[in-house]
């Protein structure tokens, strides 16, 4: 790092880092009781403070990593400062937790982006700082950092086990992997996508010398045809069938299958991925996820994703392939009406963003759902012409996790979109100056509308004196 790179990276970590103690100042304030989630969450982890780890509230669906790790956090204040436990386990400080993550995840990005993209000379260190402040600021994992919620823990573990996996630590990776999946059980998914990643480097290495011995210049089939495609999984399926190939892979990944195989004995264990409550989190094909999560993403990086030459690439690519794009529609309204669910608490509470999307565009005519297919598939064909840089093994692996991650989830919950949208977004070209600052105002601007609506919009349900706040 440059002198003036580090000048700059230091600036934007503790101007991000003093804005967000403001606003977590302001949030104290107006909200000091325990909300929504929060509820369970906050006294599990005063109960785990005051040594009750036999206690466990039977609501709770997710692992105790994050009470666990604010135990660690919090109980050397009392041994250094001779604080008491009612202090340090407060609402307050347990929300405090999420932010020192926040600080960690500011690094863990910049540190990704540095290495995702240090092949790329003309990326300039202001354009690496600007993106890492800008996929800090992602709206929907910054308003979670004030509150005492997993996620922030769960993308700081889960970030720097990929960044782990990058630099070739694998063992050290698997066991972030695993702190990851103490935050939040799928979580697993994405420690699979770390030891699919080194497959499909490795597969992509076998892939060029396949090529070079037949003199062919094309590496990726994302760019070539259908025939290419299909060369492309005979050439999969051969590789993985040689015994010796198989080996290799499995040496270079027993970390992460050993992971594996954990999980799978816990679910056996278990009976299943969800502790605690499980009527609410009833797994399903819910297909339209991953068209929902097309197009979070497509909104969120629209600057990216809807550039004049991306709409005539596409709008080229239907004319040029129409019948496909035509069966691709009929498949698409076919999955939107036979596998939409509506799950209770998407239409049951008020409080939630999805609850709005829902009742003002989805309910306003049985016609909608399908009218948004295009829409769809076009965001779904952005977001894999970004990738195209990536080998067709490496775009395989993210959009079988991405599947894995979204579509079992009956629940409509953009908090799920959170790890999937910023492995994304990690790994497309780094975009010029004026798509940042674009994309960066976009995520300023729904910041601020976000914690104006939750701060001074609050209302109060029939029957109940409690404050509700409107939130993602």
């Amino acid at each position: 790092m440059e002198r003036s790179e580090a000048y700059g990276f230091s600036a934007a970590i503790s101007g991000t880092f003093l804005l967000s103690c403001l606003l977590f100042s302001a949030l104290n304030r107006e909200q000091r009781a325990p909300y929504m989630d929060e509820a369970f969450h906050v006294p599990q982890a005063q109960a785990y403070c005051e040594g009750l780890f036999q206690q466990w509230d039977p609501m709770i669906t997710t692992l105790p990593g994050l009470y666990l790790m604010s135990v660690g956090i919090v109980k050397p204040a009392v041994w250094l400062f001779g604080w008491s436990g009612s202090v340090v386990c407060s609402t307050g400080m347990l929300r405090f937790i999420n932010l020192l993550f926040s600080v960690g995840n500011f690094y863990l990005l910049y540190l990704l982006l540095c290495k995702i993209h240090h092949k790329n000379k003309t990326v300039s260190g202001f354009q690496r700082i600007l993106s890492t402040l800008t996929l800090a600021m992602f709206p929907t994992l910054y308003f979670f950092t004030f509150l005492y919620y997993t996620d922030t823990g769960s993308v700081f573990f889960t970030l720097f086990a990929y960044l782990m996996c990058l630099y070739g630590n694998h063992k050290t990776s698997a066991l972030l992997g695993f702190c990851g999946f103490m935050f939040r059980q799928t979580n697993i998914i994405w420690t699979i996508f770390c030891g699919g990643s080194v497959v499909a480097q490795k597969l992509s290495e076998a892939w060029k010398t396949e090529l070079q011995k037949k003199k062919e210049e094309r590496i990726s089939a994302m760019k070539g045809s259908f025939s290419e495609l299909i060369k492309v999984l005979q050439f999969l399926t051969e590789y993985i069938m040689s015994f010796k190939n198989l080996v290799t892979l499995i040496v270079l990944t027993w970390p992460y299958i050993l992971l594996v195989i954990v999980f799978f004995a816990f679910m056996v264990i278990n009976g299943g991925i969800v502790v605690g409550d499980r009527s609410s989190h009833e797994a399903c094909f819910h297909i339209p996820q991953l068209f929902y999560f097309f197009s979070f993403t497509l909104f969120f990086s629209f600057p990216h994703l809807m550039t004049p030459s991306k709409i005539g690439n596409f709008l080229r690519s239907v004319w040029k392939h129409l019948i496909q794009y035509s069966i691709l529609i009929a498949i698409s309204l076919f999955l939107v009406w036979k596998f939409t669910y509506v799950h209770k608490y998407l239409i049951g509470d008020n409080r939630h963003y999805t609850f709005y999307v829902w009742r003002k565009v989805f309910q306003r005519h049985d016609l909608v759902k399908y009218i948004f297919v295009p829409a769809y598939i076009f965001a779904g064909w952005s977001l894999a012409d970004s990738l195209k840089s990536k080998s067709i093994f490496w775009n395989l692996i993210y959009f079988v996790c991405v599947f894995a991650v979204t579509v079992p989830q009956k629940l409509l919950e953009f908090r799920y979109f959170i790890l999937p949208f910023l492995i994304y977004r990690l790994n497309i070209p780094v975009p010029p100056l004026s798509r940042l600052l674009l994309e960066l105002t976009l995520y300023v601007v729904v910041n601020a509308v976000t914690f104006h609506l939750f701060l001074n919009k609050t209302f109060q349900w029939p029957n109940s004196e409690e404050i509700q706040r409107f939130m993602w």
